[in-house]
């Protein structure tokens, strides 16, 4: 058994390092524990040609800018590499790979039950993520259909599906951009809950983090104010999506009833034979570490009071989306609540 650290650190992407950059600033003793083989997180399953909707200057984490992209955009892989160097610039000694598979309270505060052996801290942060926990919703039949059926977090390249019939679920960004470079290749159909919103071209994800910015600011200040619509899951018109409007394919349709053997029923009756379904219809919180300590509601979620959990005051959850600090799940976004839920910490460790 280690002795105990002020804060133990689970997950080493984006979130992970952002916590882990204020707490070596205030002093404390922590230790980041990381379930991959190396640096990049999240970004690490990503599919190859996946690009930021934002600058480099508007996706860097606390401290030091992301270096400027020749393609305008950062794509996948110096993503990965910023989070690399971003580890070495600050001596963040990540422990890879580290599985915790459950935490448990403890006299001095928890226990973690890790792949290499027990762990213990007065505190601990949640910066698990959530690619670990894709969501795919139910069909009726769909055990019948014998095709091929992933999840975006398994989709690499379009190639892997040339010359198919292929249907991509999902109206969200993802599911914009893997329809727009497949239907170049395969005969793709996007399939959409409602009718996709795409925002206008000037808006890019620097523009999404001032807006959501601004209304953090106005609700921490009990202000209502008017902001134009659009957030982080309505679609970014990057050069892919672009060049599906241009070609006039860039069209979704309603869902589809049910699923048969080789295909789909839709819902005027009518069949279609698929080769392949590619679930893009986003992830959960991957939380099943904290499963021991009794915390997660109905929705997979904890209750929080920003960051913090609200019946363990000494567990915080950073990085899974807006219930958890608005934008957080961005590179840039996550700066905020990781520095207010380590100056949390810094208080109730005192």
């Amino acid at each position: 058994m280690s002795d105990v650290l002020d804060v133990m650190v689970i997950g080493g992407g984006q979130a992970g390092l952002a916590c882990s950059y204020f707490l070596r600033r205030a002093g404390l003793r922590f230790a980041i524990l990381d379930g991959e083989r190396s640096a990049g997180g999240a970004w690490l399953h990503a599919w190859d040609s996946l690009h930021l909707f934002s600058p480099a200057q508007w996706s860097s984490l606390p401290g030091w800018p992301m270096p400027a992209s020749d393609e305008g955009y950062p794509n996948r892989d110096e993503v990965i590499d910023y989070l690399r160097r971003y580890e070495e610039r600050y001596g963040l000694d990540v422990e890879r790979p580290v599985e915790v598979d459950g935490v448990a309270r403890s006299s001095d505060g928890f226990t973690l039950a890790t792949s290499r052996g027990p762990r213990r801290a007065r505190a601990v942060i949640s910066a698990t993520g959530t690619w670990r926990h894709p969501f795919r919703p139910k069909y009726p039949d769909q055990h019948l259909f014998a095709r091929r059926q992933i999840h975006s977090a398994q989709y690499r390249i379009p190639a892997d599906f040339a010359g198919q019939r292929v249907l991509v679920v999902g109206g969200g960004n993802s599911g914009a951009q893997i329809f727009a470079e497949l239907s170049l290749v395969a005969d793709a159909t996007w399939v959409t809950a409602t009718p996709p919103t795409f925002l206008p071209d000037d808006v890019d994800g620097r523009v999404l983090f001032e807006r959501a910015t601004e209304r953090w600011r106005a609700a921490q200040e009990g202000r209502s104010i008017d902001v134009p619509t659009g957030g982080f899951g309505d679609i970014v018109m990057v050069p892919p999506v672009k060049d599906a409007r241009e070609r006039g394919v860039l069209n979704a349709v309603a869902p589809f009833a049910r699923f048969t053997e080789h295909g789909v029923t839709w819902r005027d009756g009518s069949q279609s034979h698929v080769d392949a379904v590619i679930w893009c219809t986003g992830f959960r919180p991957a939380l099943s570490h904290l499963v021991q300590l009794d915390l997660l509601q109905e929705d997979g979620r904890v209750a929080t009071n920003g960051t913090r959990s609200v019946e363990e005051p000494m567990l915080w959850l950073v990085g899974y989306g807006d219930w958890t600090g608005s934008a957080s799940a961005t590179l840039i976004g996550v700066m905020r609540t990781a520095r207010t839920t380590v100056a949390e910490i810094v208080e109730a460790l005192a």
